[in-house]
């Protein structure tokens, strides 16, 4: 008979998605503080519209960050939240100081790359789980980010 948790999904199964939403955090982490630095450092002739930009997508990116952290408490695990940790398992690297506009625009859909891929994977292990809310997170997630991508892309004149 299989274990379960709290919420009815098998206990194995949680903690291994649980693990990989850990991961995910250290991602959205990591991009959320790079972001920050565009925002502060940016300068230039786009620096109005970037530097709303950034915070607009810094500030998404930190509801988000929690959201992440409290799913993974829901599956009964703990979030971590150490940036020692975050920079081990991140695909994502800091940043250095980005004050130039389309270098930050273009490490912007470097890191949506990163993340809308790494949250595919979830998709597919939390409908594997059974884990509707974790899927329907990463849904979601994953339809708004496109957009960005395209919006940030037009940006850049790219396709």
């Amino acid at each position: 008979m299989k274990k379960v948790n709290a919420i009815g999904l098998d206990s194995k199964k949680a903690e291994s998605l649980a693990e990989n939403l850990n991961g995910l955090l250290a991602n959205y982490s990591i991009f959320y503080q790079n972001t920050r630095g565009y925002h502060w450092n940016i300068k230039g002739e786009k620096f109005f519209e970037l530097h709303l930009k950034f915070e607009e997508l810094y500030n998404n990116l930190l509801m988000k960050i929690d959201e992440i952290a409290e799913r993974i408490l829901t599956l009964g695990y703990t979030p971590i939240h150490r940036y020692s940790d975050y920079k081990k398992i991140s695909g994502i690297k800091e940043s250095g100081q980005v004050s130039d506009g389309l270098k930050a625009v273009q490490e912007i859909l470097d890191s949506f790359q990163v993340i809308i891929s790494f949250q595919r994977g979830l998709l597919q292990q939390s409908a594997d789980t059974e884990d509707e809310g974790t899927n329907a997170l990463m849904s979601d997630y994953i339809r708004e980010q496109e957009k960005l991508v395209w919006m940030y892309s037009a940006f850049l004149n790219k396709r």
